[in-house]
């Protein structure tokens, strides 16, 4: 097993399928700023779909 953080869908930090979890988990970032900064910008931003975004990972990043 390799000591990089590999980039997963979290099981233990989740709200929905993990998504932000997992990728806070990976980075080092806080899971609940990660969320509220993910849900900020997609509401602020008419260019970033943010659910569409969200599905899309929750599709391609591997669970734990």
């Amino acid at each position: 097993m390799s000591s990089e953080r590999r980039l997963s869908r979290s099981r233990s930090d989740r709200m929905l399928a993990g998504v932000m979890g997992g990728i806070a988990r990976r980075f080092g970032w806080n899971p609940t700023l990660t969320r509220v900064l993910y849900v900020i910008l997609s509401i602020a931003s008419a260019a970033f779909p943010g659910l569409l975004v969200y599905l899309i990972l929750w599709l391609l990043i591997p669970e734990e």
